[in-house]
This record gives C-alpha cells, sequence and structure tokens, in this order.
C-alpha cells in the first residue's frame, strides 16, 4: 500500500481506548462452554444453519449440531438472537504501526517512527493495536513486517503467553528488498535506519541468507518488498527466497505493486501477492494458475478522505481531492474485478497502518470489506475471504477459519445477517478467541 496508485497511503485507524469487555482469562482445559446459536454460517457451504449448538472444550470446538445436550458443568452463552460465524482473518496488517495522515506521507512517518520510538514503545503500541483487531472481531492476523528488529515475534509470543491480550499473529520479522527498503532518498549518514525495519539484499546467497535469519528470528512466513519504484527484487532472487522458504514450510508474502513485479513474483512461485494495483491480464492468469492468492488492501474514497485531513480543506480542494481518489479507488475496484474473472483466490488484508478518526484498529481495519463490495464481491465472498481463504494463506485451515469440531473456538457473533448486509461486519456483537470471550 505504500505505493498506492492513488497516492494517498493507508487506511488505518487511531489508538482509541478500547470499550470495557467481558474475557475469561486462561482458558482451562476442562471447561465447557454451549453456545445456543439462533444462525450459524456454513462459510465452507455458504449456507445459514437454524437451531444450532456450538460445544466448546476449552480452546476447541468440540462438536456442533442440534439438540445437543450440554455437559455437566458446562456453562451457556446465549446467542440464539444472532447470526453466528468464524472469526475473522486479516492476512496483511501492521500492528507495530500507527501513522498520523496530517504528517505527510509514509516517509515521513516511517522516518519518525523508526528513529523516535523505541522497540519497547512500538511492541506496546502493538499490543494496543491488536487488543483493538480483537476486539473488532478479527481473531488472526497476518502482520507482515514494519515493526522494527523482530518486534512482531515479541508481540507474538506475549500473546501466545497470555501476558497480554490479542489475535493470533502469524509474524514476517523484517521485510527483504532491495536497496532502501521502503524508504525514500536518504543521506548516506542515516541509511543505517534502513536496517531497522528491511534486511536489504543484493544477489541469491544474500537472499538465501536473509530467509534463513528471519527463520531463525522467529518468523512463520517471508515477507518481500519486490518493488519500490524502480528499485527491483530479481526473478533469480525470488527464486531462491521461495526455494529457502518453502525447504522449511515457509510461506512467502510478496509485495508487489506494478505488473513486472508481479510476474516476478509469480514466476518464482510465491504464495500470495500483496497489493496487485497495476497487474495485468495474464499475471492474473499466472496467479490462477499457480494457485497464487490476492491480497487486495483497497479502501474507499471516504476512507482515504478521513485518514489524509479532509476536514483541513477547502471545500474546493476537497472536491478535487475526492475526484482524484474516486479515479484511483475506480482502477483498484477493475483490478480486483479482473483478477476474479481470471480465476484469482482472494485473501483479506487491510494494510492498516495509519490512524482513522473516530476508528479503533479493528474497525479500521474492517473498512476493507466495504472496499470489496464496490468492487463488486457477493458478501458470502468477502466473508470467505475473511475466514476460509485466509485460513488457507496462512497455512492454518486445519485449525482455523470456520466452525468446526476440532478448530480453534474462534467465534463472532453478529445481530443480523452478514449473507445479505457485509456491513454487519462492521458491528460486532460478540468475541470469542480460543475459547476466551472478549466481548460480549
Amino acid at each position: 500500500m505504500r505505493q498506492l496508485v492513488i497516492q494517498v497511503g493507508a487506511i488505518v485507524c487511531c489508538l482509541f481506548v478500547a470499550a470495557p469487555t467481558a474475557q475469561q482469562r486462561g482458558p482451562a482445559k476442562n471447561r465447557i462452554v454451549a453456545i445456543k446459536a439462533g444462525r450459524l454460517l456454513d462459510v465452507k457451504a455458504g449456507t445459514m444453519l437454524e437451531g444450532q449448538t456450538i460445544i466448546v472444550e476449552g480452546e476447541m470446538i468440540k462438536s456442533v449440531g442440534t439438540n445437543l445436550t450440554v455437559p455437566e458443568g458446562g456453562s451457556i452463552i446465549d446467542l440464539s438472537g444472532a447470526t453466528v460465524l468464524p472469526g475473522l482473518i486479516d492476512s496483511h496488517t501492521h500492528l507495530l504501526e500507527n501513522y498520523d495522515g496530517s504528517l505527510g506521507g509514509d516517509d515521513n512517518n516511517m522516518i519518525l517512527t523508526v528513529t523516535q520510538m523505541s522497540a519497547a514503545k512500538r511492541a506496546l503500541l502493538g499490543a494496543a493495536m491488536g487488543r483493538e483487531d480483537l476486539e473488532a472481531g478479527i481473531t488472526t492476523v497476518r502482520d507482515l513486517g514494519n515493526s522494527g528488529l523482530n518486534g512482531d515475534v515479541a508481540l507474538r509470543d506475549a500473546i501466545n503467553s497470555g501476558w497480554v491480550v490479542g489475535p493470533r499473529m502469524i509474524v514476517s520479522t523484517r521485510a527483504l528488498s532491495a536497496a532502501g527498503g521502503q524508504f525514500g532518498g536518504l543521506q548516506s549518514e542515516t541509511q543505517k535506519i534502513i536496517d531497522q525495519e528491511y534486511v536489504v539484499i543484493s544477489g541469491v546467497e544474500e537472499a538465501r541468507r536473509a530467509v534463513r535469519q528471519a527463520i531463525y528470528d522467529g518468523a512463520d512466513c517471508i515477507k518481500v518488498i519486490v518493488d519500490t519504484g524502480p528499485r527491483l527484487v530479481s526473478l533469480e532472487e525470488m527464486k531462491v527466497i521461495v526455494e529457502e522458504a518453502h525447504r522449511v514450510r515457509k510461506k512467502v508474502a510478496a509485495h508487489a505493486v506494478q505488473d513486472q513485479a508481479i510476474r516476478i513474483a509469480a514466476d518464482a512461485g510465491v504464495d500470495s501477492i500483496e497489493h496487485g494495483y497495476n497487474g495485468s491480464d495474464a499475471s492474473f492468469k499466472l496467479m490462477a494458475d499457480k494457485k497464487i492468492f490476492l491480497v487486495p488492501t483497497d479502501g474507499t474514497v471516504e476512507d482515504y478522505l478521513s485518514v489524509f485531513g479532509a476536514g483541513n480543506q477547502s471545500e474546493e480542494e476537497l472536491k478535487q481531492r475526492r475526484a482524484q481518489m474516486q479515479l484511483g479507488v475506480k482502477q483498484l475496484h477493475n483490478r480486483l474485478t479482473r483478477a476474479i474473472n481470471a480465476g484469482v483466490r482472494i485473501a483479506a488484508g487491510s494494510d492498516m497502518y495509519y490512524r482513522m478518526p473516530g476508528k479503533t484498529r479493528g474497525q479500521a481495519s474492517l473498512t476493507m470489506l466495504g472496499a470489496y463490495a464496490e468492487s463488486g464481491m457477493p458478501p458470502l465472498e468477502i466473508i470467505r475471504a475473511a475466514t476460509v481463504n485466509g485460513a488457507e494463506l496462512l497455512g492454518l485451515q486445519a485449525r482455523i477459519g470456520s466452525i468446526e469440531p476440532f478448530k480453534y473456538a474462534d467465534i463472532i457473533a453478529v445481530d443480523g445477517d452478514p449473507v445479505k448486509d457485509i456491513s454487519e461486519l462492521r458491528r460486532v456483537k460478540f468475541v470469542m478467541k480460543g475459547g476466551n470471550v472478549i466481548r460480549q
């Protein structure tokens, strides 16, 4: 998103104090909960099931069906007036960033973040952002770099250890990139800060070494910045990155904006293309043939305007800016439609790293759903992009993405029917992660 065609950066949210929530700490292995669901969405089949009961034991779903008996000693959660579905998955986020659109674009914000925030402070920021994501119904995220020196690993481990409350995290550590990472022009005396955010590679052996180091540092997946302006990672380098990552069963996410970069990443066999703003039909066909996911990090015109200070402009300036953004967003809609028509599978990703006034990080992250709807994606396909597709992309389809026995009890509920109105997912009323009630 750092090279978004509309040149306004990403949509993100503000650091708000989260509303009080109910939470059960550290699910005991013998805790049993029966959830009475008025309606339960089977995301795989695309059907709405009535009168279902979900039996949760510890962290896991034990059984799902009608007329199930509540085990002795089990408690009951009554969601009989709600629609129940799996926890949502954001396949592209940056929890350890929270940029301010009034300070300008990415370069200004990135330099301020890297030079003024300690690793500890960024990890604490990530904890706050993660909590807000979770409370909005996002129970799993893939955090793709821009987290300093392994701050994402520290946050993931803290959540897993129960030190802080947050979503499940798949993390990449620092992204691999060509010279300069995603920074603009820096003087030679200040270029050391690039190493805080990126691992610069030049040549296949450096690429191989960088993958091995990322895995040693705790990476669950590998992130590569294939293009930043004219700077490109080569096809040979990408092939080695994919080979080395896949050798140890780690997936590769490729930031690729221009078609040349998309083609390089797809030829190398990456697992997902992030953004893909200027992809050609030929590149999308190649992605479909190779079963490469597209993670479209899109927003709406109003979302972008809210981030970048629409309130400080004159009426005429706002009109001109809105017209510019409408052209850019129209191009995003066109690219997503073409990708879907080519058979490319979609996994939902927000790429949230800016504050969005009036919204928590989680609420802002879910604005991606409205952007997909504007592109013409049916609500059910949007839900699948944020559940089963995301789970498959992350390699966690055996544990998350649907409400089935032997999967984690990551469950959310809304009042209405999100298959008819996708905006229902922006008003989540109940959140459970791994058997713990986060919001009720």
